[in-house]
């Protein structure tokens, strides 16, 4: 029988699927690259990266280059081990 409940609602979003994806295999990314690889809005990044850095899932790092604002996020232990454990619950959810 499979639990449903095991899936973390925190990721239930597509974006904050895609932050969570690119961060398992990188180390830092910074906003912009995030935003153009996901294709999303200023907006959408900045609303979804608060929410998984509240939930302790990501660090976000704000820096200055020069005189421009650079923000850049990684993912935390504990996102990585909430985000293994939601893929494995979909895997199961799939048969796998």
């Amino acid at each position: 029988m499979i639990n449903i409940n095991q899936l973390n609602k925190e990721f239930e979003s597509r974006v904050r699927l895609g932050i969570m994806s690119v961060l398992m295999v990188n180390d830092w990314v910074d906003f912009s690259e995030m935003k153009s690889l996901l294709e999303i809005t200023d907006g959408n990044m900045a609303s979804h990266s608060n929410a998984l850095e509240k939930a302790g899932y990501i660090e976000v790092k704000k820096e200055f280059v020069g005189k421009k604002p650079k923000t850049s996020y990684r993912v935390t232990q504990n996102g990585r081990q909430a985000f293994t454990e939601h893929l494995d619950a979909l895997e199961k959810l799939l048969g796998r």
